[in-house]
């Protein structure tokens, strides 16, 4: 018996050798090697699509897409290396495998952050964003990102240590131009079968995660590198006769005016608030029952102000970026990148900044970050800011910044020197930036304890909410002890998500739901908008709209008639308001209808509709051309830069050089102010910033 085993086992040692033996020679040949290498690629990236993305893959179709799609690219970018001689072959392989990853692991980090992928424009515009992104890098990789380098690992120990031998011998070219042919034909049936499962995928406006669950990360990139140079060469053709179809646009869908609120608000100074990832959800929100936003429920419920709570935010890529474009200019941004950083410098603009300024506002933008941050020290001088408050202009001391720029508390603080000394009226937009991703907050600032999911991205969101309220109470009681409380126009409003669809589950602890579905998804993309002034006939008004319609409805406050601007946002306050709000990626929400990708539920209700009416059926279509009407003109007035065709009536066209935001030169421009119905003026002289009371713990 001893014996028997003893052979067994030396028989088994045997076998063993002969696979490793027969293996190695096997992967020491240059298609052996080659073909290892794309196998190792395509599960890796299969298991990251599976693991670090949420594609919303569903049926055995879709499946079997997204574990074979990586396969084509692969063999097509990987087979450059095949017609390289001897150990070139190798080295070239291994960059193409290394910028391949790179690039994976480079949309793992941006994904988890902004729920979506790296186009063209984003690397275009790099620079613009990343500034002060290394708090967030560092909370954004995870230490199994990393496994998308250990196939390079693994070839490189195999050739380093010559565990695998390098195959110099020339490889005939019809070999390399078969695997070439071979990589076409696979992607050509894998587009085959994804346009039999979800037709027009890339002619209709599309969802990146359907791309990259059919076709693949690389077929993605790919495709957004050719219409990132059709939109290029757009610009390059576009004429006059472009704004045709959008002026009759225009003129088919503004809506009237409201006649009790138009002109409500002449003459007031603006103040636009910006909180950051501020979410609707917060309003009212209470953690372990004590109220996260106190300040902020009361303004909202206030008697004089009108808020909004089916307001959802519409950004795409750009972010903070995108909903600044709305919010000042009623233009969507793109559909890849951010258009402040693409467009924002040589475009014509019609923006509120402009448009006020020429209306006796004097116009400016206060943000304690750097003034290149998403290009707005160029698209600021576009838009017709007479001044531009960033970081230079702010205080500097320690933890007096955190993120993206200087605390709220102290940035508000600060900008009261500067608030002082602008002529009235003034447009003023505060853009807030503690309450921003990844949410850190010092034990000094914290007033309320964290919530428990045990998701760590969401369970600081209260803190970093809280200090923002805190924040906002310090300036508000700023505002009324020197009368510009009532004699102002304040908006408040959120700019996008704080906490993405990839926390679904700690949102349902959050909220006290059993489920997130994607409906509860698209319902959580609420924010706040609020308007506020004396005598304002407040209350909470159910009009569904979005951060595209914030400029009309300002502006009809403010006495502003905006029938000659192009404006793709309609007034809330209107009782002709359409109802439907656009996302970037296609989908929308209505008073009827909530369309996400395939799916359509009842607004009211969440019920996901599976056979509709043939009334239901006309007005979702009727709906849904809309909103493709909507994103498609807006996509072309600003790649086109149809606005240099085109001037409203009463309106200049902005001089961009006669803007300059460096510090000297700003405080150069507010000494010249002097006696120009100046709160400063009004205080005899004397400033204001003493009555500024904070309790921010850095200054005391």
């Amino acid at each position: 018996m001893f014996f028997k085993k003893r052979y067994k086992g030396e028989r088994m040692m045997k076998e063993n050798k002969q696979f490793m033996s027969k293996t190695r020679s096997l992967l020491s040949t240059r298609m052996g090697f080659f073909l290892f290498a794309v196998i190792l690629f395509w599960l890796k990236t299969y298991v990251a699509y599976q693991t670090k993305f949420s594609l919303g893959v569903s049926g055995s179709v879709q499946q079997f897409l997204l574990f074979i799609n990586p396969i084509s690219f692969t063999l097509l970018l990987f087979g450059i290396s095949l017609f390289s001689k001897g150990k070139k072959s190798y080295i070239i392989l291994l960059v193409i495998d290394f910028l391949m990853s790179t690039w994976l692991f480079a949309n793992i980090v941006y994904y988890r952050e902004f729920s979506d992928f790296m186009t063209i424009n984003i690397i275009k515009g790099a620079s613009a964003v990343s500034s002060n992104m290394d708090t967030s890098l560092k909370s954004l990789i995870h230490v199994s990102d990393f496994f998308v380098y250990l196939d390079i690992i693994v070839l490189i120990t195999l050739l380093a240590f010559k565990i695998v031998k390098m195959d110099t011998r020339v490889l005939k070219k019809r070999i390399a131009f078969t695997v070439t042919a071979l990589a076409v034909a696979i992607f050509a049936g894998n587009l085959s079968l994804a346009e039999m499962d979800r037709p027009q995928l890339l002619s209709r406006t599309f969802d990146r995660n359907y791309i990259i669950k059919y076709l693949g990360l690389t077929a993605f990139t790919v495709y957004d590198g050719v219409k990132t140079a059709q939109a290029n060469s757009t610009k390059a053709n576009a004429d006059s006769s472009d704004m045709d179809e959008v002026l009759a646009y225009m003129k088919k869908n503004q809506v009237p005016a409201n006649v009790n609120y138009f002109g409500k608000a002449e003459g007031k100074n603006v103040f636009v608030i910006h909180l950051e990832s501020f979410q609707q959800f917060l309003i009212d929100y209470q953690s372990n029952g004590e109220e996260v936003t106190p300040t902020l429920n009361q303004f909202y419920h206030d008697s004089n102000t009108v808020s909004f709570d089916n307001f959802f935010h519409q950004v795409g890529q750009g972010k903070t970026s995108d909903a600044e474009m709305m919010l000042e200019n009623s233009l969507y941004g793109l559909s890849q990148g951010s258009a402040m950083v693409t467009n924002g410098t040589e475009n014509t603009f019609q923006a509120a900044p402009a448009i006020l300024n020429q209306k006796g506002y004097t116009t400016a933008a206060f943000h304690g970050d750097v003034a290149s941050f998403w290009n707005r020290d160029n698209a600021y001088k576009s838009w017709g800011y007479n001044y531009f408050f960033d970081s230079t202009y702010d205080s500097k001391g320690e933890n007096f910044n955190v993120g993206y720029g200087l605390k709220d508390k102290i940035f508000l603080k600060d900008s009261a020197q500067y608030l002082e000394q602008l002529p009235q009226p003034f447009y003023a937009k505060m853009i807030t930036v503690t309450n921003h991703y990844p949410y850190p907050l010092d034990e000094a600032n914290a007033t309320i304890p964290k919530t428990t999911t045990g998701d760590s991205t969401v369970d600081g969101y209260v803190q970093t909410a809280r200090y923002l309220d805190e924040a906002i109470n310090e300036f508000l009681t700023y505002l009324k002890t020197t009368g510009l409380y009532d004699n102002s126009v304040i908006l408040m409003y959120g700019d996008h998500y704080g906490i993405s669809s990839n926390h679904g589950k700690a949102v349902s602890q959050l909220l006290g739901t059993e489920e997130y579905t994607d409906f509860d998804d698209a319902m959580f993309q609420k924010v706040p908008f609020m308007i506020h002034a004396p005598g304002l006939a407040g209350g909470v008004n159910h009009t569904y709209g979005g951060e595209i319609d914030v400029l009309p409805t300002l502006l009809h406050l403010l006495g502003v008639d905006t029938k000659d601007y192009i404006q793709f946002g309609s007034d809330l306050l209107s009782d002709e308001n359409k109802q439907v709000v656009a996302f970037r990626n296609g989908n929308f929400v209505s008073k009827q209808f909530t369309k996400l990708s395939g799916d359509v539920y009842d607004t009211a209700t969440g019920e996901l509709l599976t056979n509709l009416t043939p009334v239901q059926t006309a007005e979702l279509k009727k709906e849904k051309d809309y909103v493709d009407t909507q994103l498609a003109l807006s996509d072309k007035v600003i790649t086109g830069d149809l606005l240099r065709f085109y001037t409203p009536d009463g309106f200049k066209p902005v001089d961009k050089t006669q803007y300059n935001y460096k510090y000297n030169k700003g405080i150069k421009q507010l000494a010249n102010e002097a006696q120009k119905n100046r709160l400063i003026d009004k205080n005899n002289g004397n400033s204001t910033v003493d009555s500024y009371q904070t309790n921010a713990p850095e200054l005391k």
